[in-house]
């Protein structure tokens, strides 16, 4: 296992991107997020990645955004970045995040364009070539993984982990058990990337997936960390008292609009004090009456705790 798996083993932070009244990225506002989550502690930050709008940034942006995570975090935690499209433009955004200081890459689906699992194989491996940089692959949306081309890609030094986004857990305990035939148990370090992980962090567990991605921590971190804390120490008593009370009628209200998943976790950033501005288009904000009802669940959640 690399050294950068190594040092993912807990809760992961994936931060907003802030955007200022003139529609540019506040790399203010960005410090003030990663300190304060920083200080929280997460096992890494996951720059501009899904929650932090990568497919709305240009590259200069992204690399200042990568560079600021980088400071901030001061080698206390790596720093992940997001890269995406094809393989050129991927190529690009992984120079940019080598040259910003980051310690690894989640690759994100190429755009658009299906070559089956020959062209999956391809492009990872060639991104993986390209910097220098650990990658961790994404499976989502349209780049789906024949267990056999993980166990291929698995053989590439630099490929560290697996991400799944999909929620296919007859695949994924085949992937893991495939991996695991091959290369042993410790060749890649995989992670449950659906959106509001926790409410399927159990069930991944039992399939070989022990880590996730916790949107939540955002903007709630006292409620992501208590669930964390219970589901490692198996603790499942609490576990679902923070399901059945907080994060599933949390994901009931983010499932009443298109692109929730980042837009009311970016409000909640706002309910808790700290102006990151609106998302992006495509992306539209949520509605009023539904920030209202995010706001008053994380009240509950906090007196669940």
């Amino acid at each position: 296992m690399t050294s950068l798996a190594r040092r993912m083993d807990g809760l992961l932070f994936f931060p907003v991107t802030p955007f200022g009244p003139d529609g540019a990225v506040d790399l203010g506002a960005y410090r003030r997020h990663l300190h304060a989550r920083l200080a929280a502690g997460p096992a890494a930050i996951f720059a501009c990645c899904g929650t932090g709008e990568f497919f709305s940034l240009g590259v200069e942006e992204y690399a200042a955004a990568v560079q600021v995570a980088v400071e901030v975090a001061d080698g206390r935690v790596p720093v992940v970045a997001g890269v995406g499209y094809g393989s050129a433009l991927a190529g690009t955004f992984a120079d940019a995040a080598a040259g910003a200081g980051a310690d690894g890459l989640l690759a994100l689906p190429p755009y658009l364009a299906d070559g089956g699992q020959p062209g999956l194989l391809a492009h990872y491996r060639r991104l993986a070539d390209r910097c220098g940089l650990d990658v961790i692959v994404y499976q989502r949306d349209g780049a789906v993984f024949a267990p056999q081309t993980v166990v291929e890609l698995a053989r590439h030094p630099r490929i560290v982990g697996f991400k799944d986004g999909r929620g296919d857990l007859d695949l994924m305990r085949r992937i893991v058990g495939a991996v695991r035939a091959e290369h042993g148990p410790d060749a890649l370090v995989y992670f449950n990337g659906l959106p509001t992980a926790e409410m399927t962090q159990l069930p991944y567990r039992a399939v070989g997936v022990p880590h996730y991605s916790s949107a939540v921590f955002c903007f709630a971190p006292d409620i992501a960390l208590a669930f964390h804390r219970a589901y490692r120490a198996g603790d499942d008593v609490t576990a679902e008292r923070l399901l059945d009370g907080f994060f599933r009628p949390y994901v009931e209200l983010r499932n009443q609009g298109k692109g929730y998943a980042v837009a009311l976790v970016k409000a909640g950033v706002r309910l808790e004090g700290l102006d990151v501005g609106p998302v992006r288009p495509p992306l539209a904000e949520p509605d009023p009456a539904h920030v209202a009802r995010l706001a008053e669940l994380i009240k509950v959640g906090r007196e669940l705790l």
